[in-house]
């Protein structure tokens, strides 16, 4: 394949000032990276060898020579599979759409079961697309810091069309309020295929005749960067501009709610840097020392099994005719030692001890031993619970991070995706705010915390004082609201007001009524009075 050599130097006359500008806010956001790339193409060469490299297109190339353990490359696969099962399950509804703090109490019933059924719609959307294979992919990239998935429109089969994008063609920068505010996407694109992929481009006509003559690559730079003309407003302008040519091929304009098309989050972010930082981060050291150890091991190996031999200079022994194989011989003159084998210098047992350091060393950096099997028997239901639990202790601070970068930005794109295409409507509510709540595992073993110390309050209560004190004291009716909201039951399974006060009143009247039953008035007839 053939290549294009991009310069995009600013000191160039362009001829276009909006091209200019584009071209001079991508070399300043890709001046940012350069302080990365060394670190990020390590950490890939290490962890995940079979993704594409920072500095050039690497479709194909093989990329293991520095891998000797398999440690880090499995730990990263095992991270991402058990991220995506803490909170986006597979086949599972892992948020729900509830009515906003600002919506009055007597409205909540009514608009959290319009909801519930958009929800269910939504997440069936979502589990026929392609996005569970997609997230997983940036959940890898996520493990380096900085993850991307493009969210846009799909077609009448599927409505929702997801793509990860990779980190080496991802280049950011940040805006007045260290948010991310410009987002440039580099591509490879085929000449001929550029038409496909941009149906609204508007090519020149020297460019058309080439893309159907020219078999090579052309470097596409996709941008998105936020604008601030309007306060209050969500507004983005999307480009797509050729470099090599210094021409842009489309341009509009992004308003509205989630009008951006990616979701760039991060694990965990030091104050001023716009990239994010991943657990790998943290396990490198132990992963280049342990690489390292087992190369050490597999030469000492080596020379263990083929052995390391001297001989006397006599003039008999020659060792370009030697062969060390079975049933040999090998002349010698007389009084001669022949060959004699060295003893090997390396201690399999130390490097065996520090093999095994530097192993747990990454798995605890990678939440490995977090969820980690134990011998023998599966684990129950309730050791899966509270080893959840303690993952979401140990992540507390890079889920909030996720949740308010990933999760939420997500899914109010979905929303605007379907809403535009006319496939759901979300109920009127005079511009109050709908929520997200999360309601995956990770954030149910975060609630389960809330749920102990309830319960907890309520048993010391009630066996200290009695259960009289405890009614007086705590609003139990209250407690069930809440306990049933963190423990994520059903919204259908919930008596509203209405069900409740009329079974509280039938209540009261049986309790009269034996009241009554008691005093002698009303008591029903015994089988003897008759």
């Amino acid at each position: 394949m053939v290549y294009e050599n991009v310069d995009i130097s600013p000191q160039e006359n362009l001829n276009d000032s909006r091209v200019g500008l584009f071209l001079k806010r991508y070399k300043k956001a890709e001046s940012i990276k350069d302080h990365w790339k060394e670190k990020f193409e390590e950490a890939y060469e290490y962890t995940m060898p079979q993704r594409e490299s920072f500095y050039e297109e690497t479709v194909g190339q093989r990329r293991t020579d520095k891998i000797f353990d398999e440690t880090a490359v499995v730990g990263i696969q095992e991270f991402a599979s058990r991220l995506q099962a803490g909170m986006t399950p597979t086949f599972a509804r892992w948020a729900d759409f509830e009515a906003g703090t600002e919506i009055p109490d007597e409205q909540k019933p009514d608009i959290n079961e319009q909801l519930d059924a958009i929800t269910s719609y939504v997440f069936e959307v979502l589990q026929a697309s392609n996005f569970n294979t997609e997230v997983h992919e940036c959940f890898m990239d996520l493990a380096v810091g900085t993850g991307c998935l493009l969210v846009e429109e799909g077609d009448a089969i599927s409505p929702l069309k997801f793509n990860a994008v990779p980190l080496p063609r991802l280049t950011l920068n940040s805006g007045p309020d260290n948010r991310i505010d410009q987002i440039f996407r580099t591509r490879y694109i085929d000449y001929e295929d550029l038409q496909v992929t941009y149906p609204k481009a508007i090519l020149p006509l020297d460019l058309l005749q080439r893309t159907q003559n020219s078999r090579s690559k052309c470097q596409v730079v996709e941008g998105i960067m936020r604008m601030y003309d309007e306060p209050n407003t969500e507004k983005w302008k999307y480009c797509v501009v050729l470099p090599k040519h210094k021409i842009m091929i489309e341009e509009r304009q992004l308003k509205g709610n989630a009008s951006n098309p990616y979701i760039v989050f991060r694990w965990n972010k030091a104050s001023g840097e716009v990239y994010g930082r991943g657990p790998v981060f943290n396990a490198m050291a132990a992963i280049k020392t342990t690489n390292l150890t087992v190369e050490l091991i597999l030469q000492n190996a080596q020379m263990a099994i083929s052995g390391v031999y001297t001989f006397e200079d006599d003039g008999v022994v020659n060792p370009d005719n030697i062969q060390l194989v079975p049933g040999s011989l090998i002349p010698v003159s007389p009084g001669s030692r022949g060959l004699v084998p060295i003893q090997g210098a390396g201690n399999f047992d130390v490097a065996q001890l520090i093999l095994q350091d530097m192993r747990q060393n990454i798995k605890k950096a990678l939440y490995m031993e977090t969820l980690g099997r134990p011998e023998g028997t599966p684990m129950s239901a309730t050791e899966v619970a509270e080893r959840m639990a303690d993952l979401s202790r140990q992540i507390g601070s890079s889920f909030g991070r996720l949740q308010s970068e990933f999760v939420n930005p997500l899914l109010r794109r979905v929303i605007r995706i379907l809403t535009k295409q006319g496939r759901i409507e979300l109920p009127r509510i005079d511009g109050k705010e709908v929520k997200v709540v999360p309601r995956s595992p990770l954030a149910q073993a975060q609630h389960q915390q809330d749920v102990a110390d309830v319960t907890r309050f309520n048993e010391i209560i009630g066996m200290t004082f009695g259960p009289q004190m405890l009614n007086m004291i705590v609003k139990q009716d209250e407690v069930a609201k809440y306990l049933a909201e963190k423990m994520n039951l059903p919204e259908k399974l919930i008596r509203d007001a209405a069900e409740q006060q009329q079974l509280a009143n039938q209540l009261q009247n049986l309790s009269q009524q034996g009241n009554i039953g008691q005093d002698g008035m009303g008591q029903p007839p015994t089988e003897q009075g008759i």
